[in-house]
């Protein structure tokens, strides 16, 4: 590893075994299970052998490459993105880089100090202070307790939790876990800054001060590894960027072209069925089967393919569930964000029309969001879904949709030509003129 060179990722590969701990958990078995299963044992392998099913242990289980043949270099005071689509492998490559986990097989080398914020409050003992907090994660890294004194106040400020420094942090919400975790991070002496997408826990105000912070973090000579689907976040902080998909290394270079390759990946998940897509969240309990764009909700009505400024849309979400929902138990949300990432709108199903809320939702169907007047300026956006039952996370999948807008006549003018340059955004509003004096 050269002098510039800070970090060095050597062909890391990490797998997993899958329904291992279902596997493991026989251990916990009364003895008339254990004695049961070990008399039918035999009448299985019988029975496997039949079949022709393997019988080694390997095949018993089914493995998981979270990463794949992972080679790159971090160079000194470089800022780096972190990118790809969910189950891409991007928070396994951080936890394998900051010792969480150890890789299968491959090595990380990297010289200096180096903090991590992979999830609320790692880190943290949950009997501890705040106080005794920040100072056990300063000793961890290294630093004197004087070193530590003389930023503890602009720790704590930052954070946001002065009147509960002397509170035991399991009694935190997840806002205040993040907001310290964040502020040990970047106000303790590390020359290495490792962010995973934690931020968006935090209120609008603390992660627009974050994103300064990080900003400021950057220009100062740090190296940074940071991972966020907020391509303008991404894109205002980082120089270069790597490119993760399925756990294998797709590219490496300027933060402008990864954005590039990515925004195209995504483009082209977007053209798969939803029920083929793996790159989701969730339990299962519902989930998103498919999604149209309609000038009008009628059994009728053939699915368009671009939405126009001013008009009505609705938008179709086909969905399956597992066993049947009440509706008062579900949440679903489609998210509407331009191509950099940046979320513009939210629609929350509340209470839809034209169902009996006493009864459960059919196992399979539609639910329809319907928007009057369209508001968004000539474009091309996308449509990310999640859902939740019993406020218990069913499904979540980024980019399941597209959504192109053309000009319309919004404002009635009849002129929608320079539509696109209003932004992305149009708002109903209304003018008055009337006297007042001026002093």
């Amino acid at each position: 590893m050269d002098k510039n060179t800070i970090i060095q990722i050597n062909n890391v590969s990490k797998q997993y075994l899958v329904g291992q701990v279902k596997k493991n958990a026989r251990q916990y078995n009364t003895l008339r299970d254990t004695i049961t299963d070990a008399a039918k044992r035999p009448f299985h392998r019988v029975r496997d052998v039949l079949n022709g099913r393997a019988q080694s242990a390997a095949d018993l289980t089914d493995t998981l490459w979270a990463l794949k043949d992972i080679s790159f270099d971090v160079r000194k005071g470089e800022v780096v993105g972190i990118i790809g689509h969910n189950g891409a492998g991007k928070s396994t490559l951080l936890k394998v880089l900051t010792r969480i986990t150890s890789p299968t097989r491959g090595t990380v080398t990297y010289r200096g100090r180096l903090g991590a914020l992979l999830e609320a409050g790692t880190g943290f003992h949950p009997e501890l202070t705040g106080r005794e907090n920040v100072y056990l994660n300063g000793a961890i890294l290294g630093m004197r307790r004087h070193e530590i004194t003389a930023k503890f106040d602009r720790i704590i400020g930052f954070a946001g939790v002065e009147r509960l420094v002397d509170t035991p942090v399991k009694h935190y919400s997840s806002g205040m876990y993040v907001r310290l975790a964040f502020a040990v991070a970047v106000y303790l002496d590390l020359e290495i800054l490792v962010v995973d997408e934690v931020l968006s826990v935090g209120d609008a105000e603390f992660q627009k001060r974050s994103l300064s912070k990080m900003s400021d973090v950057a220009n100062s000579g740090r190296t940074v590894l940071f991972v966020s689907h907020n391509m303008a976040a991404v894109l205002s902080l980082c120089t270069t960027g790597v490119l993760l998909d399925h756990g294998r290394l797709r590219a490496t270079g300027g933060i402008k072209s990864i954005i590039q390759d990515y925004q195209n990946s995504l483009s082209k998940m977007t053209q798969i069925s939803l029920l083929e897509r793996r790159d989701r969240r969730g339990n299962g309990d519902l989930r998103f089967a498919s999604v149209e764009l309609r000038s009008d909700y009628q059994d009728s009505m053939m699915p368009i393919g671009t939405a126009m400024s001013g008009e009505t849309l609705c938008i179709v979400l086909g969905y399956q569930t597992r066993s049947p929902v009440l509706p008062r138990h579900l949440t679903a949300a489609l998210h509407i964000d331009d191509f950099l990432g940046r979320r513009l709108a939210t629609c929350f199903t509340e209470n839809p029309d034209g169902y009996d809320h006493s009864d459960a939702l059919p196992l399979t169907g539609e639910l329809v969001c319907k928007i009057p007047r369209l508001n968004l300026a000539p474009g091309l956006y996308r449509i990310s879904l999640t859902s939740k039952v019993k406020d218990t996370l069913a499904d979540a999948i980024l980019a399941a949709g597209t959504l192109e807008v053309n000009g319309g006549d919004f404002f009635g003018i009849k002129d929608s030509s320079n539509e696109a340059a209003y932004g992305p955004l149009m708002l109903d509003h209304c003018w008055h003129i009337r006297e007042r004096a001026i002093e």
